[in-house]
């Protein structure tokens, strides 16, 4: 059985370790542990640990697990790290506190809608595919700019920052500079970048938010 909460401690002293190389202040990257397609029971040990950022890929998959688990973890935090359908934006917006996957206008009227509708303010991420990759869902570089000034002036929302998923197989390394980049350009701090085999990577180029999974929770169940 995996010891989640001895990952958790190895993954946050290699963060640790990785911001104090970048020569940036310990703890300041927020540290998402990936959840999905754990049960609560997996959940609970890493939240007892102390954990409180986590991210989840599915609306349904998270409605079935998580009102309970924050009922008893008021201050935990939910982020929506998969592909939002409009037609689950009410539910995503009165569960998550978050939603990294902002990629398409119909995604950013439907969250504006609902997030007036429920007097909810969540953080926001635009998800760039940085690799232009025609399975990956996200803005392309070249129509980043646009569609960040679509989201604030047509739809009126406060974006935190930018999210990606670097090709496979690749380097990071250009892939997190092009964030960056395109971040910098458009006045966002908030970078969302970095997984299980990447996060130390993704430091020094200015990441605030990892998500990390495998590394924390072990080898995902098998669907059934």
């Amino acid at each position: 059985m995996t010891d989640a909460p001895a990952r958790l401690a190895l993954v946050r002293a290699a963060l640790a370790k990785a911001e104090r190389a970048a020569g940036r202040p310990e703890g300041e990257t927020t540290l998402i542990a990936v959840s999905k397609t754990f049960d609560a029971a997996d959940i609970l040990p890493v939240l007892e640990a102390g954990q409180r950022a986590f991210g989840e890929n599915r609306v349904q998959e998270s409605q079935a697990k998580w009102p309970e688990l924050k009922a008893r973890f008021p201050d935990a935090e939910l982020h929506l790290i998969g592909p939002l359908q409009s037609n689950k934006a009410a539910e995503a917006v009165a569960l998550f506190d978050a939603i990294h996957t902002v990629d398409r206008p119909k995604i950013a009227q439907a969250i504006a809608r609902e997030m007036a509708a429920q007097g909810r303010s969540l953080k926001l991420f635009v998800q760039v595919n940085v690799g232009s990759e025609p399975q990956k869902a996200g803005v392309d570089p070249d129509d980043a700019d646009a569609f960040v000034a679509q989201c604030r002036d047509t739809y009126g929302l406060e974006l935190e920052g930018l999210m990606c998923i670097p090709p496979v197989d690749e380097p990071p390394a250009p892939y997190f500079a092009l964030l960056d980049q395109i971040a910098r350009r458009n006045g966002l701090k908030g970078l969302s970048m970095g997984m299980s085999s990447d996060f130390a990577d993704a430091v020094p180029f200015g990441a605030t938010h990892v998500r990390v999974g495998s590394a924390i929770f072990g080898t995902r169940p098998k669907p059934e």
